[in-house]
């Protein structure tokens, strides 16, 4: 029997019932990282000299997880995905890694991710494409695309990731699985790669909401090295799942959810918003009311472009520190701005090279106020208008992009404004730091489609709750990756 494609606490009863052991968990789950690898390329490190640790009374103890590469970990290479970092082995472990050891957790692998988490289709890690388990002709989304294709392939029950527009939300419902940010600050960022501070969030990919709720209370807490990190610590976000969802009120955007706002919509686009809104009413059965809202499109169609600006403009701060000196393999040159020249120009994939040439220009004196300081402006009305939303609603529902996976051969690169906003969305859930989480929604082609349901700040229980309640209406918790023949 395996182990690793079961929820947590039924592989920790198992444990406590000796009817397998740590060890074994980890030979389990080291044998399925390597075959996930040849098939998927879904790691950066695998770590075969795994110890097993003592099980406890604690669900997270003696069983293996997943990291994503641009969380350090101590003595581990932690690379975030890029040949500037290639051979880069941390002296510290992050805050939120640090905290699931102390629950007995097992770190086996460090996942492929993005570059430094800048994109969102898992093809630009330095070691090359993730493919999606389910139909390896097709992308896995990104950042954390090796994290969603492991625990979709059962390879263990959860991984943790990174959101800084949608990169663990969108994985997940490309790879049929939970992806689970919470409000931002209630888990440490210390020690995480930064992207876009004001963006970035950690976060987990599970199988099940249970599971992420559990995951969630081992990695959060405040944290002196991390000063916009919140004492959540009267918050247990397992414990509070009851699914008890009478009289709550969710409400879904008319501009983003209506079909008729996209003429041109494929057969997987009209099949996708067709199961969304079956969601809906299996939802009210359940006691949930839900409304219909609208919001204005000249504000959603700003969104994309705000999250470009403010997003390339912290990742040029943010990633100045990468010049080849500190840390990172040192570039050739008679000089040190012709090595770090080098270092920068060789080391960075033309996508990261791209965004930091964005950053440069919004950040410029000239061009500050008109581009940096107005996506600020746009920001703060987008999140205005969701916390009027969350004024009167527990929480929004919408479709998480427009429809499944994208093939990795033949999609189109040039951008389609019709539904940029529904591929796009996610990002408000990082403008506000709102909790955010992503649930499988049924099937288009044999390939999974997901939903999100997104809250207004610490009210992260809240959120979950309403996502576990919509969870038992379907079938798709804990399952595993068959892929499509």
């Amino acid at each position: 029997m395996t182990y690793m494609d079961k929820g947590l606490k039924e592989i920790h009863k198992a444990l406590k019932e000796g009817k397998i052991t740590s060890k074994e968990l980890i030979k389990e789950s080291l044998e399925k990282s390597h075959k996930l690898q040849e098939e998927c390329n879904a790691f950066v490190t695998i770590l075969d000299d795994a110890k097993e640790k003592e099980v406890t009374d604690d669900i997270l103890s003696g069983i293996p997880y997943g990291v994503k590469d641009n969380y350090s970990t101590k003595g581990v290479l932690s690379t975030g995905s890029s040949n500037t970092l290639k051979d880069y082995v941390p002296f510290f472990t992050a805050t939120a890694i640090e905290n699931l050891e102390k629950h007995g957790a097992i770190m086996v692998n460090k996942t492929v991710m993005d570059e430094f988490g800048m994109g969102g289709t898992g093809t630009t890690g330095h070691t090359g494409t993730v493919l999606n388990p389910w139909d390896k002709t097709r992308m896995c989304a990104g950042s954390s695309s090796g994290s969603a294709a492991a625990v979709a392939a059962g390879v263990y029950p959860y991984a943790t990731g990174s959101d800084t527009g949608d990169s663990i939300r969108k994985p997940a419902a490309y790879c049929g699985i939970v992806g689970y940010k919470p409000t931002y600050g209630m888990i440490s960022r210390y020690g995480l790669f930064p992207f876009a501070s004001s963006l970035d969030h950690c976060g987990v990919l599970t199988r099940s909401v249970e599971d992420a709720a559990i995951v969630t209370d081992g990695m959060k807490g405040l944290d002196k090295n991390d000063m916009t990190s919140w004492d959540s610590s009267n918050i247990n976000l397992y414990e509070s799942l009851n699914g008890n969802v009478k009289g709550k009120k969710l409400c879904y955007v008319k501009e983003i959810c209506d079909i008729a706002n996209y003429p041109d919509a494929d057969d997987e686009l009209k099949q996708h918003l067709k199961n969304f809104m079956d969601t809906l009413e299996k939802a009210k059965k359940l006691g949930i009311e839900i409304e219909e809202v609208s919001v204005n499109q000249t504000l959603l169609n700003a969104q994309p472009s705000v999250y470009v600006v403010i997003s390339c403009a912290e990742a040029t701060s943010n990633m100045s520190n990468l010049t080849g000196f500190i840390f990172g393999p040192r570039a050739e040159g008679d000089k040190y701005d012709i090595e770090m020249k080098n270092y920068r120009t060789k080391g960075f994939s033309p996508l990261i090279k791209r965004r930091f040439v964005i950053g440069s220009y919004v950040l410029q004196a000239q061009n500050k106020d008109r581009y940096f300081h107005n996506a600020q402006r746009v920001r703060r009305l987008l999140v205005d208008r969701w916390n009027e939303l969350f004024e009167k609603y527990d929480a929004v529902i919408l479709p998480v992009g427009t429809g499944p996976a994208k093939k990795l051969e033949g999609a189109s690169n040039i951008l389609d404004k019709q539904t940029q906003t529904l591929e796009d969305h996610l990002q408000i859930g990082n403008f506000g730091g709102f909790p955010s989480i992503t649930i499988p929604n049924g099937f288009v082609n044999d390939v999974p489609v997901g939903l999100n349901i997104t809250g207004k700040c610490y009210d992260d229980a809240n959120v979950l709750n309403i996502a576990y309640a919509i969870e038992s209406t379907m079938n798709y918790s804990g399952q595993i990756a068959k892929e499509v023949k």
